[in-house]
């Protein structure tokens, strides 16, 4: 019996742990997905489905391309990403007749 508790305490630990990777992965993408999407419709001057259409797009590819991921990987990704936004931020600051 204490095996079976064993075992089940193992697999709800493991998916988990699974859950909120994929959890992560998701917020990772969507806030990358949101950001683009609005850069894009900034640019282009899009409407509504197609501000939906890139979020969804990328938000995917994202949870696509990071399927074999680990923690790690994701949290140098999410790294990455804040330091691009930092750099984007001081050159909107910076830009001259801005």
């Amino acid at each position: 019996m204490s095996s079976l508790i064993d075992n089940v305490q193992d697999r709800f630990k493991s998916t988990s742990h699974a859950v909120a990777l994929l959890a992560l992965k998701a917020l990772s993408g969507a806030v990358l997905g949101l950001t683009l999407a609005l850069i894009f419709q900034e640019i282009i001057q899009y409407g509504v489905l197609s501000f939906i259409l890139v979020t969804v797009v990328v938000t995917g590819s994202i949870l696509r391309i990071s399927k074999t991921w680990s923690w790690t990987h994701i949290l140098i990704f999410d790294l990455i990403c804040v330091l691009i936004a930092l750099l984007l931020r001081m050159y909107i600051l910076i830009a001259p007749g801005a």
